[in-house]
């Protein structure tokens, strides 16, 4: 089956295709052939199932080929990086039609914004302060949108942003097709369908067999020492087959440390996380995306509703606050149908949280085995090669490199006038007596 078996637009599909996505995901299979035809609905499925092009492709289709200038539809997310994320995919499906797609967030100037609006963008993709915000300037006007999607429901419900949600429904005309889509279901969410709502069809796309985690992902949990974290996630960073990674901390400087301290050990490592500006984070996720930083340690916030699909591997360097967190963390791998691997380290103060957030889930892991970075259970585990140790080496020269070969060599002094410089004071000393001079760099944030 492909995107054309459920009735969509042969360009679209045609946009999907030149990025190699051609066959749907099971949500996407149920969700689309209902939102073509306006009904509302409640998508539930695990987070990385494909729920973006199951609401996208239906609105992209039903705004044509060639729509007129204003905002049409809407779609409200939880964070700021779920925002630039979804309008990317949004932008990449429309690809072949005039349709103009606005992310509309937090952390960066209006004017940027502003100008979208203005020059007639369509759909509109956003976080839910930045966009009352504009709509009470009267820069925004939402009363002519046709179709509404809430994607990520219950972050929301957990980032206390339904009031808001609640809000933005009241600048929307009473006629529109309203979509829900979220992992789980609590009760305000349920409410909140009831409300905004007209009979709207639930989907639900799980295995009965799955249980509550994703049967997709193998997990690790491992009671370890504070000391000894570093070295033991650096030793996992160089596991075979090792790819993306995201490593979850618990606050803002556990996240900035330890970025800088991964960077000095020799590996690509970037943060994210609230401290810093709008800028440093996209610049980081950038980075994390393309490939030129392949470890992303973040604060949980900050990284709610990543959508990076090759993470192979996700860190809980903390224990999760609780089991929705836990999942919310571990979703960020094995997404778009891979596999991945979540490693969860267990501290002994934090040893009651996690039996309640094993519980929960029926992990069955009440007490995670005891692990150190020398444990010999923590390499046949995550396949990591004997021997490994929680450094880098520094990339050799090779045996026929000579002074000019692509850098300067060492001890060089910089050219220039050498009339106007000051004789020394004293004469040189031999080069074999010279003090050694440190070296040390410091990296700015977000690198």
């Amino acid at each position: 089956m492909d995107f054309s078996d459920l009735g969509i637009d042969s360009d679209i599909v045609a946009a999907l295709a030149s990025k190699g996505i051609t066959s749907p995901f099971p949500i996407q299979e149920q969700a689309i052939p209902l939102a073509l035809t306006g009904q509302d609905l409640i998508g539930q499925a695990k987070t990385g199932t494909g729920k973006t092009l199951g609401f996208g492709l239906p609105i992209i289709q039903r705004l044509g080929l060639n729509p007129s200038h204003g905002a049409k539809a809407l779609v409200v997310v939880p964070t700021r990086e779920l925002a630039i994320q979804v309008a990317d995919d949004l932008t990449l499906a429309s690809s072949n039609r005039n349709l103009q797609v606005a992310a509309i967030y937090g952390g960066k100037s209006y004017e940027g914004q502003v100008a979208q609006i203005d020059a007639g963008a369509q759909l509109i993709v956003g976080t839910p302060g930045r966009l009352i915000d504009l709509s009470n300037q009267r820069k925004l006007d939402l009363s002519k949108i046709e179709c509404m999607v809430l994607d990520e429901a219950d972050e929301m419900l957990d980032l206390g942003f339904l009031p808001d949600v609640e809000r933005l429904f009241a600048f929307t005309p009473a006629g529109r097709q309203t979509m829900l889509f979220s992992a789980t279901m609590p009760g305000q969410i349920v409410s909140l369908a009831r409300k905004y709502q007209n009979k709207p069809v639930h989907i639900r796309v799980n295995d009965p067999d799955e249980g509550h985690t994703k049967a997709d992902i193998k997990q690790f949990f491992y009671r370890a020492h504070a000391l000894d974290k570093d070295e033991v996630v650096s030793r996992i960073l160089q596991s075979e087959g090792r790819g993306k990674t995201v490593i979850f901390t618990k606050t803002k400087r556990q996240a900035a440390k330890l970025s800088e301290e991964l960077v000095d050990r020799g590996f690509k490592a970037t943060a994210l996380h609230g401290d810093m500006s709008q800028e440093a984070r996209e610049k980081s996720m950038d980075a994390f995306r393309s490939g030129k930083k392949d470890i992303l340690v973040a604060t949980e916030v900050a990284a709610r509703g990543i959508d990076v699909d090759d993470v192979t591997h996700v860190i809980n360097y903390t224990v999760p606050e609780d089991e929705k967190a836990y999942l919310h963390r571990t979703g960020r791998t094995g997404r778009a149908g891979r596999t991945g691997i979540a490693v969860t380290f267990v501290d002994w103060e934090d040893l009651l949280r996690w039996s309640n957030i094993d519980r929960a889930l029926e992990l069955g892991v009440p007490e995670p085995v005891e692990t150190y970075s020398s444990s010999p259970h923590l390499f046949s585990d995550l396949n990591i090669p004997d021997g490994t140790k929680g450094r880098i080496a520094a990339t050799k020269r090779p045996a026929d490199w000579k002074p000019g070969d692509n850098e300067k060599p060492r001890g060089q002094k910089p050219k220039g006038n050498q009339q106007n410089r000051k004789p020394s004071a004293a004469p040189a000393k031999p080069q074999g007596e010279r003090k050694q001079r440190s070296r040390t760099r410091t990296y700015k944030q977000g690198e």
